[in-house]
């Protein structure tokens, strides 16, 4: 089969397209031809062995893939890695059927990012009605759905972030009541100033550095900053007495604890589905990669130069 294999962890370089063999599922897997990959974020931090889990070589990687099971039925997996190849292995309890009117790239959009979304607010910020609700890189995969979801599942004012105009003015046309540019001087002035000059309740926060930094700065007595990526690759310190004075909450999230877990895998799922499907939930769907050109996709997406889910077609 067509894979891209890393022999050596780098940049986009090292993935490499390779013929290997088809892989057999052992004990509680299934085999699925893959018809789309899911590129993630977390990609690329499996490229460079940055990730929270280590990996081991020769890797190919991919954490996620929609396809057919061989008795045709339809479906999306969790695959931890394997993914950007023409046929994956999964565990059978990380397969979820696709239903009708679904199709493969809106299934993957609510896999990872959807799921992440939808645990950021009913896990991890506990969201309350009328809260107000800051996400930033909203024109990300998690992003747009994050504010998509936020007016359904309770919030109040919700402030986006983006890095272009034409990013910002989707954040807004998605439900949004303000988006801003993350990288002015002042963010945290801004997005209180864009909150009616109150500090915010949640913050859905997935650069780190500066603009984490910024977003604290802003946060109400109470409010909970959930951090679920550090894309700048900057971390952060806090003090624990910058907590208490302040009565915050930070809160780091990450699905693989989720695994396993039915209450936290499919039923949110189903749920997210019924949504999509009902045309409420409209994620955006970004560029089609073919496998030979992957190291683009892992370019453009560090460039942000992208929008939405963006898919691998390994049949390309």
């Amino acid at each position: 089969m067509r894979a891209i294999q890393i022999a050596e962890f780098g940049g986009p370089e090292v993935m490499e397209l390779a013929d290997l063999p088809v892989p057999s599922p052992g004990d509680g897997e299934v085999l699925i031809q893959v018809s789309r990959a899911g590129i993630n974020w977390a990609d690329t931090h499996q490229r460079e062995n940055t990730y929270l889990a280590k990996f081991e070589l020769p890797l190919v990687p991919g954490t996620e893939v929609a396809g057919t099971l061989p008795d045709g039925q339809r479906v999306v997996a969790m695959t931890g890695t394997g993914g950007y190849a023409e046929y994956a292995v999964a565990p059978a309890s990380q397969v979820f059927p696709i239903p009708d009117g679904v199709d493969d790239g809106v299934a993957l959009a609510l896999l990872v990012q959807g799921l992440t979304a939808w645990h950021l607010y009913r896990t991890s910020a506990r969201i309350r009605p009328g809260e107000s609700v800051v996400v930033i890189a909203a024109s990300g995969g998690v992003g747009n759905l994050a504010v998509q979801l936020g007016k359904p599942f309770g919030a109040g004012r919700v402030i986006a972030t983006a890095s272009s105009e034409e990013k910002r003015e989707r954040a807004l046309s998605l439900g949004a009541d303000a988006a801003l540019d993350p990288g002015m001087d002042e963010l945290g002035a801004a997005i209180r100033e864009a909150n009616g000059g109150r500090r915010v309740d949640v913050v859905f926060e997935m650069a780190g550095g500066r603009v984490f930094d910024e977003c604290l700065s802003v946060l109400a007595p109470f409010g909970r900053l959930v951090t679920y990526g550090i894309s700048s690759r900057e971390q952060n310190t806090v003090k624990t007495g910058r907590l208490m004075r302040g009565s915050q909450s930070i809160v780091g999230f990450w699905l693989m604890h989720c695994l396993g877990r039915e209450d936290m895998m499919r039923e949110p799922l189903e749920d997210l589905y019924a949504r999509a499907a009902r045309g409420e939930l409209k994620p955006l769907v970004g560029e089609t990669y073919a496998l030979s050109d992957v190291r683009r996709a892992h370019e453009d997406l560090a460039a942000r130069r992208t929008s939405g889910k963006l898919l691998v077609d390994p049949s390309l």
